[in-house]
């Protein structure tokens, strides 16, 4: 705990912060750290970033502490500005500071902030397009997991993070002989041209996810290369779904997005597709695949799981409402 005398000051985020906030993040959860590079990608650089949103404590000329408000200032979709929503997609606080009401005091502070910008609720963390986590690993950090519960915030969804190992990977006989045959029946897997990211990033916007469209679209602009991409194609050569990996960070064993048109599957068709993409990355020198959202429950879970991905971190998407934000 901090010592007696000790005194905290609160600041919205300054230049210079940006190597400072890193360092003390990594110091207080070490096993989810962060760098410099990734804190300003990740957060700086984003779009609907806003210094006055990011709070910092300071003790004796160091960063003990910081809590990020974000709301939409850029439409993620369309005009959808989600003016009613705000997230708060990180807190720490450090461990010399904890249980002397430095972390109440950062998020009571995010959320009045939220509000006053007409927020009326705030969802930690679950934020697009550039979530570090996609919530709270509850069982890892218990005692902010009691500090939000506090503060209002409940659940409501638990995504899974999952992962298998590649060494050694090679793939089951009987998925072999389905691609086998799916492949003498026309159907094709490989990597996309440049004019068939069209119509993929089309599919993967209005048939999935907008934010997948954005995350294809940006890296490969980035230079992502397109032989981290698997589509899948009907012998009449359309698009029925894809798998890629590398997309976020670029990190190669970083798998997914991944989707196979509703109408394609009980096709065997993702199966395969999962298939021949763990088998490109493997090529590619890939020891592992990981993620780090599978709705329970779903499909996607399913296969992922009978493919030998199980699940490594459980993750609580919270939410709490804005009014009672300045009573606390």
């Amino acid at each position: 705990m901090a010592q007696l005398g000790e005194a905290v000051t609160y600041r919205p985020f300054i230049p210079g912060d940006g190597q400072a906030i890193p360092a003390a993040w990594t110091r207080a959860a070490p096993q989810d750290g962060m760098t410099a590079l990734r804190f300003r990608d990740l957060i700086l650089l984003d779009r609907n970033f806003d210094a006055n949103g990011l709070f910092v404590a300071e003790s004796a000329g160091q960063v003990v502490g910081a809590a990020y408000a974000v709301r939409r200032r850029v439409a993620h979709d369309g005009n959808d500005l989600q003016p009613e929503t705000g997230w708060i997609p990180f807190f720490f606080v450090a461990e010399s500071h904890r249980r002397s009401g430095v972390g109440r005091h950062l998020v009571v502070s995010a959320m009045d902030w939220l509000s006053s910008k007409g927020c009326r609720e705030a969802v930690f963390s679950a934020y697009t397009p550039n979530y570090v986590l996609p919530g709270l690993d509850e069982a890892r950090y218990p005692a902010a997991s009691r500090l939000l519960r506090s503060l209002g915030f409940e659940s409501i969804e638990e995504p899974s993070a999952m992962d298998r190992s590649l060494i050694g990977y090679q793939m089951p006989d009987d998925v072999r002989e389905l691609v086998g045959r799916l492949r003498a029946e026309g159907y094709t897997f490989d990597s996309p041209t440049s004019d068939e990211l069209v119509p993929l990033i089309a599919m993967a916007g209005e048939r999935f996810n907008s934010d997948w469209a954005r995350a294809i679209r940006e890296c490969i602009v980035a230079g992502m290369p397109l032989e981290r991409i698997i589509v899948a194609r009907k012998p009449s050569g359309t698009l029925l779904g894809w798998a890629m990996h590398g997309t976020y960070e670029n990190v190669i064993e970083r798998f997914g997005p991944f989707g196979v048109l509703p109408e394609s599957r009980g096709t065997g068709l993702g199966k395969a597709l999962l298939h021949v993409t763990l088998e490109r990355m493997c090529a590619l020198g890939a020891h592992s695949a990981w993620f780090l959202w599978a709705d329970k429950g779903s499909a996607a879970s399913n296969l992922y799981g009978k493919t030998g991905f199980g699940i490594s971190r459980t993750f609580t998407i919270l939410r709490a409402p804005l009014a009672a934000a300045a009573t606390h």
